[in-house]
């Protein structure tokens, strides 16, 4: 992991692969009209979270558009005059009281994808069944409760809460998906492997009940032992840092440079 000499040098690096994030997410199709978003802590005021702004897309996200807001929801700097300065409410309230909960966090992230939409429907937890899966043997939490748009303090500190102490991600029951980490590639290597675990569990779910219960046709969990052996390889902050920057690099190259106009 990178160090850094100035809270400067360390914020414009921190901001250049937030914007990276969004492009990822975007290429990958995460985006929904306006919602979801991604927030990582300010190295200088920890009290503050760099966000995008309300209503742009994800692919779209350059570095200057980043927008720090404080705790309260004041705009503190950054972001475009005329309209590039609005905040998504929802994104703040959420984010704002896992920051606040969480000193550890330094990043969450937050969309409304398809397949961990699907999932979240059915207010469970996610069986492990896969090595992949192993990474969330201890952290993932299930919300098992929708009280509409999260436009209230009272709600954002329910998921908050669901989210614990300890809790790398959260199934939000009719919602979707929502992670963090001690870093920005972490919580974004967590976010889109639950994606696919979601959309694989869809499908392990689909053939068994075609297969009505026939013989061989049951997926197998894996057991307690192996999956906290497996956990210690690929379910550390470490792991998922150096996972995720792995993303970070494949898109940074992709795009050449434009998130960081």
């Amino acid at each position: 992991m990178l160090t850094f000499a100035t809270h400067a040098e360390h914020r414009a690096h921190l901001k250049g692969r937030l914007a990276a994030a969004f492009r990822l997410f975007g290429r990958n199709g995460y985006d929904e009209g306006a919602a979801g978003h991604i927030t990582v802590r300010d190295p200088e005021y920890t009290d503050c979270f760099w966000v995008n702004p309300f209503g742009l897309p994800f692919s779209m996200v350059t570095v200057s558009d980043l927008v720090l807001v404080n705790h309260e929801g004041k705009i503190v700097m950054g972001g475009k005059p005329g309209g590039g300065q609005r905040i998504n409410r929802a994104a703040f309230e959420i984010h704002s009281k896992i920051h606040a909960a969480r000193p550890d966090v330094t990043a969450a992230c937050h969309a409304h994808t398809p397949y961990g939409r699907a999932f979240s429907v059915f207010g469970r937890p996610l069986p492990i069944t896969t090595q992949d899966g192993c990474a969330f043997h201890r952290g993932l939490k299930v919300y098992a409760s929708f009280k509409g748009v999260v436009l209230s303090d009272t709600e954002a500190l329910r998921i908050a809460d669901a989210l614990g102490d300890d809790g790398k991600a959260v199934i939000m029951q009719n919602h979707g998906l929502l992670t963090v980490g001690t870093t920005l590639e972490a919580a974004v290597f967590w976010f889109v492997t639950l994606e696919g675990l979601c959309k694989m569990q869809l499908m392990v779910d689909a053939v068994e009940a075609a297969k009505g219960g026939a013989e061989g046709w049951k997926a197998k969990e894996i057991e307690e032992a192996e999956r906290e052996f497996t956990w210690r390889q690929v379910g550390s902050e470490y792991s998922g840092w150096f996972q995720g920057n792995a993303y970070l690099m494949e898109i940074e190259d992709q795009i050449n440079g434009a998130h960081l106009k």
